[in-house]
Protein backbone atom coordinates (compact mmCIF):
# COMPACT_ATOMS: atom_id res chain seq x y z
CA UNK A 1 0.00 0.00 0.00
CA UNK A 2 1.10 3.65 -0.56
CA UNK A 3 1.32 6.19 2.30
CA UNK A 4 -1.64 7.83 0.64
CA UNK A 5 -3.81 4.90 0.91
CA UNK A 6 -4.16 4.93 4.31
CA UNK A 7 -6.53 7.24 6.82
CA UNK A 8 -7.11 7.23 10.45
CA UNK A 9 -9.64 4.67 11.83
CA UNK A 10 -8.74 2.13 8.87
CA UNK A 11 -8.89 -1.41 10.16
CA UNK A 12 -6.61 -4.21 7.87
CA UNK A 13 -6.38 -7.63 8.58
CA UNK A 14 -3.76 -10.17 7.68
CA UNK A 15 -3.53 -14.33 8.33
CA UNK A 16 -4.17 -16.92 9.41
CA UNK A 17 -0.57 -17.67 10.15
CA UNK A 18 0.14 -20.95 11.51
CA UNK A 19 3.04 -21.04 14.03
CA UNK A 20 4.76 -24.63 13.93
CA UNK A 21 7.01 -26.22 16.98
CA UNK A 22 9.81 -26.30 14.52
CA UNK A 23 9.53 -22.19 13.93
CA UNK A 24 9.56 -21.72 18.00
CA UNK A 25 12.51 -24.10 18.21
CA UNK A 26 14.51 -22.32 15.83
CA UNK A 27 13.28 -19.34 16.18
CA UNK A 28 14.07 -19.33 20.12
CA UNK A 29 17.09 -21.44 19.90
CA UNK A 30 18.89 -18.36 17.55
CA UNK A 31 17.87 -15.39 19.40
CA UNK A 32 16.23 -16.35 23.13
CA UNK A 33 16.95 -19.69 23.92
CA UNK A 34 15.59 -19.67 27.36
CA UNK A 35 14.47 -23.23 28.53
CA UNK A 36 10.25 -22.68 28.05
CA UNK A 37 10.86 -22.04 24.56
CA UNK A 38 13.61 -24.54 23.69
CA UNK A 39 13.05 -27.18 25.68
CA UNK A 40 9.75 -29.00 25.11
CA UNK A 41 10.04 -31.45 28.05
CA UNK A 42 11.05 -29.07 30.27
CA UNK A 43 8.38 -26.18 29.29
CA UNK A 44 5.96 -29.02 29.45
CA UNK A 45 6.47 -28.95 33.82
CA UNK A 46 6.78 -25.28 33.64
CA UNK A 47 4.38 -22.31 34.51
CA UNK A 48 2.69 -22.46 31.22
CA UNK A 49 2.33 -26.01 30.95
CA UNK A 50 4.41 -26.59 27.79
CA UNK A 51 6.31 -25.00 25.02
CA UNK A 52 4.88 -21.53 24.20
CA UNK A 53 6.81 -18.92 21.50
CA UNK A 54 9.29 -15.90 22.53
CA UNK A 55 7.37 -12.52 22.25
CA UNK A 56 10.00 -11.33 20.43
CA UNK A 57 9.13 -14.35 17.77
CA UNK A 58 5.59 -13.12 17.93
CA UNK A 59 6.62 -9.85 17.02
CA UNK A 60 8.51 -11.16 13.76
CA UNK A 61 5.46 -13.30 12.65
CA UNK A 62 3.05 -9.78 13.10
CA UNK A 63 6.02 -7.86 11.32
CA UNK A 64 5.44 -10.49 8.33
CA UNK A 65 1.74 -9.98 8.04
CA UNK A 66 2.13 -6.14 7.89
CA UNK A 67 4.97 -6.18 5.54
CA UNK A 68 3.28 -8.88 3.17
CA UNK A 69 -0.36 -6.81 4.02
CA UNK A 70 0.62 -3.49 4.01
CA UNK A 71 4.18 -2.64 3.73
CA UNK A 72 5.12 -4.38 0.24
CA UNK A 73 5.57 -2.12 -2.68
CA UNK A 74 4.96 1.38 -0.23
CA UNK A 75 7.30 3.84 0.49
CA UNK A 76 7.75 2.62 3.94
CA UNK A 77 11.52 3.12 5.29
CA UNK A 78 11.89 2.78 8.21
CA UNK A 79 10.37 2.82 12.18
CA UNK A 80 11.44 5.21 15.15
CA UNK A 81 10.23 2.86 17.49
CA UNK A 82 7.30 1.54 19.49
CA UNK A 83 5.34 3.45 21.83
CA UNK A 84 4.47 0.01 23.50
CA UNK A 85 4.41 -3.54 23.58
CA UNK A 86 2.46 -6.21 25.42
CA UNK A 87 2.15 -10.10 25.10
CA UNK A 88 -1.29 -11.08 27.08
CA UNK A 89 -1.38 -14.64 26.39
CA UNK A 90 1.79 -16.94 24.98
CA UNK A 91 1.78 -18.19 21.46
CA UNK A 92 2.04 -22.33 21.35
CA UNK A 93 2.96 -24.15 18.53
CA UNK A 94 -0.57 -25.12 16.62
CA UNK A 95 -1.67 -20.97 17.03
CA UNK A 96 -3.83 -19.81 14.18
CA UNK A 97 -2.96 -16.32 14.48
CA UNK A 98 -4.92 -13.39 12.60
CA UNK A 99 -3.92 -9.63 12.67
CA UNK A 100 -5.43 -6.74 13.17
CA UNK A 101 -3.76 -3.39 12.55
CA UNK A 102 -5.59 -0.39 13.30
CA UNK A 103 -4.25 3.01 11.72
CA UNK A 104 -4.64 5.70 14.35
CA UNK A 105 -2.61 8.94 12.75
CA UNK A 106 -1.37 9.71 9.33
CA UNK A 107 0.13 12.76 8.46
CA UNK A 108 2.91 14.37 6.99
CA UNK A 109 6.27 15.63 8.93
CA UNK A 110 6.42 19.86 9.29
CA UNK A 111 9.57 19.65 9.81
CA UNK A 112 11.53 17.31 7.40
CA UNK A 113 9.48 17.47 3.75
CA UNK A 114 9.17 14.43 2.05
CA UNK A 115 8.47 12.83 5.48
CA UNK A 116 4.73 10.87 5.33
CA UNK A 117 3.97 9.57 9.58
CA UNK A 118 2.04 6.30 10.10
CA UNK A 119 1.23 6.04 13.28
CA UNK A 120 -1.44 2.23 14.11
CA UNK A 121 -1.80 -0.61 16.77
CA UNK A 122 -1.49 -4.04 15.91
CA UNK A 123 -2.88 -6.81 17.99
CA UNK A 124 -2.26 -10.47 17.17
CA UNK A 125 -4.96 -12.70 18.32
CA UNK A 126 -4.97 -16.66 18.17
CA UNK A 127 -7.52 -19.03 17.07
CA UNK A 128 -9.66 -18.86 20.16
CA UNK A 129 -9.33 -15.12 20.07
CA UNK A 130 -7.14 -14.50 23.02
CA UNK A 131 -5.07 -10.94 22.44
CA UNK A 132 -1.15 -12.84 21.90
CA UNK A 133 0.47 -9.03 20.70
CA UNK A 134 -0.38 -5.40 21.52
CA UNK A 135 1.50 -3.07 20.37
CA UNK A 136 1.75 0.88 19.06
CA UNK A 137 4.19 1.54 16.29
CA UNK A 138 5.24 4.33 13.94
CA UNK A 139 6.48 3.55 10.73
CA UNK A 140 8.04 6.37 8.34
CA UNK A 141 7.55 6.66 4.48
CA UNK A 142 9.86 8.63 2.24
CA UNK A 143 7.47 10.60 -0.08
CA UNK A 144 8.08 12.46 -3.22
CA UNK A 145 7.89 15.84 -3.81
CA UNK A 146 4.71 15.84 -5.95
CA UNK A 147 3.16 13.74 -2.71
CA UNK A 148 4.94 16.02 -0.24
CA UNK A 149 3.57 19.33 -1.69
Amino acid sequence: MKFAEFHAGQVLTAGPYTVTEDEVLTFARSYDPQWFHTDPAAAQEGRFGGLIASGWHTCAIAMRLVADKALHGSESFASPGIEYIRWPHPVRPGDQLVLTATVQEVRRSTSKPGLGILRWRWELANQDGAAVLDLVATSLFQLDEEAAG
